[in-house]
């Protein structure tokens, strides 16, 4: 399932969160369930809305990077499989 929100919009929430307005009150407003709130909370608390987008990035390139650790590692597997079988 698509997330709904984006990180900036989360930020946002937190930051409205900050200056007074009441949990309940941004939960109904953006339709989320109160530890769903508590979860972005725990996730981006101090960060400022132009701080989302290089986390975004880092994210990427760290998802993309795991990728090819674990196909490399595939390969180290194969390798090994092939060369521990006698001729």
């Amino acid at each position: 399932m698509k997330k709904r929100y984006s990180k900036e919009q989360i930020i946002k929430a937190i930051k409205a969160h900050e200056t007074g307005t009441k949990v309940d009150d941004l939960c109904r407003r953006l339709r989320i369930a109160g530890g769903t709130f508590y979860n972005g909370h725990r996730k981006y608390a101090g960060l400022k809305v132009n701080e989302a987008k290089p986390l975004k990035d880092l994210e990427a390139e760290n998802n993309k990077l795991r990728r090819l650790l674990a196909e490399k590692l595939l390969e180290v597997d194969a390798m090994k499989d092939v060369l521990s079988k006698k001729w």
